[in-house]
């Protein structure tokens, strides 16, 4: 079984996640590409002491990226961006996870 820090990688914040942490009680996470869902919502509950409603998934697959090597290179460097999944966490009602200070 794994510790709950390695399940969760990083909250995501943005503008959309921000609005849905404060109106629907939706959090957002980088999770490890080999969670589930029950792994998920275990870690959250013990790490900030909260009651899981729902989790989410979403598997985002690695995007194709070139490099030019030089001016008069014969071929391109292929490279990939690496896969990554996230998690959408519904809390129960009354329920809050402090992911950063304001102010």
């Amino acid at each position: 079984m794994r510790s709950p820090h390695d399940v969760i990688v990083s909250p995501v914040v943005t503008e959309k996640t921000s609005e849905q942490m404060e109106f629907e009680s939706l959090y957002t996470f980088v999770v490890n590409k080999d969670s589930n869902k029950h792994e998920i919502a275990r870690a959250v509950e013990a790490l900030w002491d909260v009651k899981v409603r729902d989790v989410r998934t979403m598997r985002y697959a690695g995007k194709a990226k070139r490099a030019l090597l030089g001016r008069m290179a014969k071929n391109w460097d292929l490279g990939r961006r690496p896969s990554w999944k996230k998690a959408v966490v519904q809390l129960a009602e009354g329920e809050q996870i402090e992911l950063y200070e304001m102010g």
